[in-house]
């Protein structure tokens, strides 16, 4: 049942979220500073069925969980946002994206990995939540808790991600291929009933014109012919252990200053060989911060 008709008075919609943040789904503090463990995507199959699932954009920005009380990178460490950005967030758990606009990766990561916040650059940042760590009840329900947070909220930095249906694989790709046009990387699928779990699951599915993943950079290769001099590729090892090369994807400023050994970058593919590499491997860009 969708309670939001019933629920249209902001004064009792705050004192509801607020008990709900502080009663039930505020993320334990100890998990929070060590590292969060939250949901990480899948790329979904060529055949995904998506009628189960609530489909969102997939945003170019840089995940952030809030706990109620400090706002930090998957790896606990914290995000070192002003004072007033905390202030407006809501006392319950969320879990989304910073995010500027599409095609601003760059910009974003460059804002919040300073360890001094500059009030101008985070006037321009959003929070796009799209998850309620450790909520109750199904994904759909968790969804409905959060566009009410963000109502409640009435900030224009604070949104919940649009989560909608899609009822045909056709109407999927139609969706996809306009979201592609106007910049964005892809869509997201969610399973509408599943409840909050977290690791890598297929209940959370990536849906891109390539699949992406991400690596950690073990050496640098040195570059030959008109890279003499350079960075010639990558070798990094994906998430499941396989080591392999990127050698292509790079400007040639980013062959001077290649990303650092240890560092984590996001990749694309277009499938994987027999033997689990992947096929057509490019290097994307560095991946979000920690």
């Amino acid at each position: 049942m969708n309670f939001l008709p019933f629920v249209h008075r902001r004064g009792f919609q705050a004192r509801l979220l607020a008990l709900w943040g502080t009663a039930f789904w505020t993320l334990p503090q100890a998990q929070a500073k060590n590292g969060a463990d939250v949901l990480l995507a899948k790329n979904a199959p060529p055949n995904v069925k998506p009628a189960d699932y609530l489909v969102s954009e997939k945003l170019d920005g840089v995940r952030a969980i809030w706990d109620g009380n400090a706002l930090r990178f998957r790896s606990g460490r914290t995000v070192a946002a002003p004072t007033w950005f905390l202030a407006k967030l809501p006392q319950m758990a969320l879990d989304g994206e910073l995010w500027l606009a599409r095609g601003k990766f760059d910009v974003l990561s460059g804002i919040v990995r300073k360890n001094q916040p500059v009030d101008a650059e985070w006037q321009q940042v959003r929070y796009m939540v799209f998850e309620q760590p450790g909520g109750e009840g199904d994904f759909a329900t968790r969804y409905t808790r959060l566009r009410l947070a963000a109502q409640s909220a009435n900030w224009p930095q604070l949104q919940a991600l649009e989560q909608s249906r899609v009822a045909t694989l056709a109407q999927l790709k139609d969706r996809l291929a306009k979201v592609v046009a106007a910049g964005g990387e892809g869509l997201m699928l969610h399973l509408g009933n599943a409840p909050y779990i977290t690791g890598r699951s297929d209940v959370l599915l990536k849906y891109k014109p390539l699949a992406d993943a991400e690596a950690q950079v073990v050496a640098h290769i040195a570059g030959k012919g008109k890279y003499t001099g350079l960075m010639g590729a990558l070798e990094v090892r994906s998430e499941d252990g396989m080591l392999f090369k990127l050698g292509t994807g790079f400007s040639d400023e980013q062959r001077k200053t290649p990303p650092p050994v240890g560092s984590r970058v996001t990749y694309t593919y277009r499938d994987v060989t027999p033997n689990g590499k992947p096929r057509f491997a490019s290097f994307l860009r560095l991946a979000a911060p920690e």
